[in-house]
């Protein structure tokens, strides 16, 4: 299983909220090329980016920030981004300037056509974002709760042929209180293509409880509080997801 950590962008600035409230933001680092080269260093093999300020004005808004975090990586690690992103136009330049994944959340929801347009025209690079409440599905920088039933839009876009989903319960996220396994799982169950887990992880015990669910098609969790205020160490904590990998 994947330990994925978290650069949220905010600024310029490496942040994370809690629960999605902008105003929450804590700065962990000024430099988020050297935040991404630090995780790299610690082993990460795979990063999650997401434009905050993107996200709230439905347009790239950090693109620097992200610039310097492709160089820093130099393509050592694939790297997945989301926040604002409204066009092919936009997802054609991310790529092209080093971008692995594009993840799409709230235009996803909002505008379907728009999602099967760019897995027809990136395929195998666009993953979905869908962040729910109580098993519905939270837009808009998840300052709107509709009644989309998360498992129902998930199968929808894995006939559209998202690569990936990435399912963050926001009731849990940046709150250290632990991870939602069980919405996870059923979640998981119900889809052929991969689930990565977003929202709460907080120690090795939740890595732990994951990758005993991994089997079920939980490929991997995002990780952004925990490793940077430090409850969860993020290179014990891939050690030992291969570890666990390895017995399974």
């Amino acid at each position: 299983m994947l330990i994925i950590p978290a650069i949220d962008l905010k600024d310029g600035h490496c942040v994370r909220l809690q629960q999605g409230e902008m105003e929450s933001a804590t700065v962990f680092s000024q430099n988020p090329g050297a935040m991404a080269k630090h995780w790299l260093d610690q082993g990460a093999r795979r990063l999650h980016l997401v434009d905050l300020n993107g996200a709230f004005a439905g347009k790239p808004v950090n693109a620097p920030a992200i610039c310097d975090i492709v160089d820093a990586i130099d393509g050592k690690i694939p790297i997945q981004l989301g926040g604002g992103i409204r066009d092919l136009e936009t997802i054609g330049r991310y790529l092209e300037e080093g971008i692995s994944y594009i993840i799409i959340g709230t235009a996803a929801v909002k505008t379907p056509g728009f999602l099967r347009q760019a897995c027809d025209a990136f395929p195998g690079r666009i993953m979905v974002g869908l962040d729910a409440k109580d098993g519905k599905v939270a837009v808009d920088g998840w300052s709107k709760v509709t009644d989309h039933d998360v498992i129902d839009l998930a199968q929808k876009f894995e006939g559209y042929g998202v690569e990936a989903i990435i399912y963050t319960d926001i009731n849990r996220d940046g709150m250290l209180n632990g991870i939602n396994t069980e919405a996870t799982v059923e979640l998981a169950r119900e889809l052929t293509i991969p689930i990565i887990a977003s929202g709460g992880v907080t120690d090795l015990k939740d890595v732990s409880t994951l990758c005993e669910v991994e089997a079920e098609g939980v490929m991997g969790v995002i990780t952004g509080r925990a490793i940077y205020e430090g409850t969860l160490d993020f290179k014990k904590a891939q050690i030992l997801a291969d570890e666990l990998g390895m017995k399974a």
